[in-house]
């Protein structure tokens, strides 16, 4: 008996756990993106039943199951690049998904309140969401990693909407839709009342109207998008995939293996403006190592074209060096025209936050290097009559700095990483899918140079117009659509994160306010 009632202590925690492996379900590879209209619905309907901190648990439980089974490719790039036990690799893990969990937590327990009309409550739930999903975005440095809109990628109508709302606008009209549907299940499991209709038809005509706004504002963009395109400059650029292995990648015995692979696969590619090597692809310190160095340069000057090259570099000061993941853009020539450092970085990966007080702890991926924090945010790099920013790695997951290139003249976008550490899970393609969203939100296109792939081209539109597979040695060239035109979301940012924050706020000073009169009654 005792084990009977265990069993269904848990019993309403089962449709939270069922509606986080949905959320999973809708992200790549996995790629059911239509199951993020309806994920959350089990978890939605099940807290009329729960209490507020049952509500809490519900969601936090929805919340451990997704991210446990989206970031789990966290155990190998740990246990087998960190070198970490993996038992404390599976600590990292659910302690992150812990983390993350708490958000869908706090939006379960905060569904229950205020206590609005029924028909009120898919925007409302909308509202959390996003306002959760961008307090994430900035929080302790910021971890979007997971943010539901991303599931839409390959959505080619409501990606669309991106240019005004950016993912956080898309993930609004997904919770709203769940919202919708939770309410309708609702309304066939309460009895008979003159308040039932247009409890039940109100949400559906509220999410029906913004979905058909979000996805007839997208047949419409397109049309207007592919006229940019097809008027826009078009300057060829090579991707280079050059397949270096992590564990040879930083081995000394391998440099001259490493400059050669690029060296051939650079001079095979076609004729371009433009040759994209992916982050830290080479094994050294450019410009202090003279002899490879050099054998860089030559290469850059037999293609005749410009290079973007990830290196790791130095600078030294009076009393500190100071490391830095950096992108140089050389010109035919082969002479440093421009340079930039990545700006954001990854906690414990690239650097310890807080170093002084976390002395004890050592970065979990010790070959990435103890990096410094670029300067110049958004510093665009200019080849030929065209503007690149480079976002290194990371830095795809936020839009702020995307934006700010663009700010800065950027016409084109480049992404240059190192995803071997990653091996052959569904983070590179996660990763990948997130750089669709930088291309649209600022209708840009997107370059993508990654070590061991996935490499490609995605068009302003957030149409992937050509991609390589994971491991292969190889490249890809492309005739890549400059535009200039400025996007809403490029000039204003997440506005739908602003204001879900405001609508947050005014709700609970509403609750507030009727407490205090309320009691001033009585």
């Amino acid at each position: 008996m005792r084990f009977l009632d265990r069993i269904t202590r848990f019993l309403p925690y089962f449709p939270a756990i069922v509606s986080g492996g949905l959320l999973t379900a809708a992200f790549p590879d996995t790629g059911l993106y239509l199951a993020a209209f309806f994920a959350l619905v089990p978890l939605w309907i099940s807290l009329g039943s729960l209490t507020r901190r049952q509500a809490f648990l519900a969601g936090t439980a929805a919340g451990l199951t997704h991210y446990l089974t989206l970031i789990y490719w966290l155990i190998p790039t740990l246990t087998i690049y960190g070198k970490l036990h993996l038992i404390l690799a599976l600590a990292c893990l659910v302690l992150l998904s812990l983390y993350l969990a708490l958000y869908t937590g706090i939006f379960a327990f905060m569904l229950t309140q205020p206590h609005l009309p029924r028909w009120l409550t898919p925007l409302w739930g909308a509202t959390l969401w996003v306002g959760l999903e961008f307090i994430r975005t900035h929080a302790l440095t910021g971890f979007p990693w997971g943010i539901l809109g991303y599931s839409q990628f390959s959505n080619a109508l409501l990606l669309q909407t991106a240019d005004v709302g950016g993912v956080l606008g898309i993930s609004f009209v997904l919770v709203t839709c769940n919202g919708a549907l939770a309410r309708v299940w609702e309304s066939f499991r309460q009895p008979v009342s003159p308040g039932r209709g247009m409890s039940l038809i109100l949400p559906c005509i509220c999410a029906v109207l913004i979905l058909a706004a979000a996805l007839g504002y997208g047949h419409f963009r397109l049309k207007t998008v592919d006229a940019w395109i097809a008027a826009a400059p078009k300057p060829v650029i090579s991707v280079i995939q050059g397949n270096i292995e992590q564990d040879k990648k930083w081995d000394k015995a391998f440099k001259d293996f490493t400059v050669d692979q690029y060296r051939l696969l650079s001079l095979a590619s076609d004729p371009s403006a433009l040759v994209v090597w992916p982050e830290t692809a080479v094994p050294f310190y450019y410009g202090r190592d003279a002899v490879y160095s050099m054998a860089v340069d030559e290469v850059v000057r037999q293609k005749n074209a410009h290079f973007l090259i990830g290196s790791p570099a130095a600078d030294v000061g009076k009393e500190i060096i100071r490391y830095y993941n950096r992108a140089y853009m050389l010109n035919p020539k082969g002479l440093v025209t421009a340079s930039y450092d990545k700006t954001h970085l990854v906690p414990f990966g690239e650097y310890v936050p807080l170093q002084d007080l976390l002395f004890f702890i050592e970065k979990l991926t010790a070959e990435a290097g103890n990096f410094s924090r670029g300067k110049h945010v958004g510093k665009s790099l200019p080849f030929g009559e065209h503007k690149t920013g480079v976002l290194i790695c990371f830095e795809i997951l936020f839009p702020d700095i995307a934006r700010a290139f663009v700010a800065n003249g950027a016409d084109i976008l480049t992404t240059i990483t190192n995803d071997a550490w990653f091996g052959r899970t569904s983070a590179p393609a996660q990763h990948f899918s997130i750089a669709v969203f930088r291309a649209v939100e600022n209708r840009r296109s997107v370059v993508r140079a990654a070590n061991t792939g996935i490499s490609g081209f995605i068009d302003p539109a957030g149409r992937i117009t050509a991609a390589t597979g994971l491991f292969e040695t190889t490249f890809l060239s492309a005739a890549v659509p400059a535009l200039t035109q400025s996007s809403f979301y490029s000039r204003f940012g997440d506005l739908p994160g602003l204001v879900s924050l405001i609508a947050i706020s005014f709700g609970f000073m509403v609750k507030g306010i009727k407490k205090i009169m309320r009691r001033s009654r009585q």
